[in-house]
């Protein structure tokens, strides 16, 4: 998985990088094709963070945000709404493969 990690108005710690690769390292088991990333970690005012992602797999592309007061809450959130987004593209490919 080659994911790009940015920062707006937000320095990119070495912790913060390890957190983001561990979670969106649980969304390589519905694809183990070679699936690339670019997330992006704003500070949007001094209480809310927010985290956004662009995924590529598949000939796809699947876009999800997520807002918290906490940063590492806010990748949570965007890693689950991704993880969801992937199995229903799964799903789709699983279907026409099958034809049904």
């Amino acid at each position: 998985m080659q994911i790009n990690l940015t920062g707006n108005h937000i320095d990119i710690t070495p912790a913060l990088r390890d957190y983001v690769l561990e979670k969106f390292q649980r969304l390589e088991r519905h694809f183990q094709d070679a699936l690339d990333a670019h997330v992006i970690l704003k500070e949007e005012t001094k209480v809310l963070k927010k985290a956004e992602a662009t995924v590529h797999v598949a000939g796809h592309t699947l876009f999800a945000h997520a807002e918290h007061k906490d940063l590492y809450a806010a990748i949570d959130l965007l890693t689950d709404k991704l993880d969801h987004q992937l199995i229903k593209q799964k799903e789709k490919q699983t279907d026409h493969r099958n034809g049904h």
